[in-house]
């Protein structure tokens, strides 16, 4: 009975998948980086609106099941349905990386705040030209271990109808439903998502060991 999942058309249909998963992750990701350091460095001023309002949007959004936002996104907006779908991972995930980039802006000292200062550097040049460039190094890691969570989230998907990996199974077993089958389509899609997010870890902690044996 497996051996009829063996077929080329079945594995380029879930290649098809992987790529819609892989296209919705890299967007995902990209709008997350670019309105998560505008929130990381806004928590990370201290101002007392902005930073609080920073603050608010991080710890609501990380404590809200991103499938909610996925079904928000879906229903209450006019998006097409892969762009709904960008638009939830996107909201859940800046709040992850806005919170990055908060600890990569502490873990800077702060001594080389002063000294831009004493330059007559402004706080955004200093934050833009200085302290950001060496947060970025420091948030590298942590940001492409996200990068793997965004990935595997993006599962959620499915539920509004976008056929992406998790998708894409789903109407395969909607035609081979045998108990063996069902289990080779299951171990097809976990084993795809196990060698995308394992090979971007290892690159994760590879960088990471390399970036720490650089700074001694």
């Amino acid at each position: 009975m497996i051996g009829e999942l063996l077929q080329p058309e079945i594995f380029l249909f879930l290649a098809d998948g992987l790529l819609m998963t892989l296209e919705i992750a890299f967007f995902s990701i990209l709008f997350s980086m670019v309105f998560g350091i505008v929130l990381g460095a806004a928590r990370f001023s201290g101002h007392p609106i902005f930073s609080r309002l920073a603050a608010a949007y991080i710890d609501s959004i990380r404590n809200i099941p991103a499938l909610l936002f996925v079904l928000a996104a879906r229903f209450l907006t006019p998006l097409p349905p892969v762009y709904s779908g960008i638009l939830a991972m996107s909201v859940f995930t800046t709040s992850v990386v806005g919170e990055i980039v908060r600890g990569g802006l502490n873990s800077l000292p702060r001594g080389q705040w002063e000294a831009a200062c004493s330059q007559g550097f402004t706080y955004l040049q200093t934050l833009v030209y200085i302290i950001l460039p060496q947060a970025l190094r420091n948030m590298i890691p942590p940001l492409l271990s996200q990068a793997t969570t965004v990935i595997k989230d993006t599962s959620f998907v499915w539920a509004v109808g976008i056929e992406e990996l998790t998708g894409k199974g789903l109407i395969i077993m909607g035609k081979y439903s045998t108990t063996p089958q069902v289990f080779a389509i299951f171990g097809c899609i976990a084993a795809t998502y196990f060698t995308v997010n394992y090979a971007l870890s290892h690159y994760a902690r590879s960088l990471h060991k390399s970036m720490a044996h650089k700074s001694f």
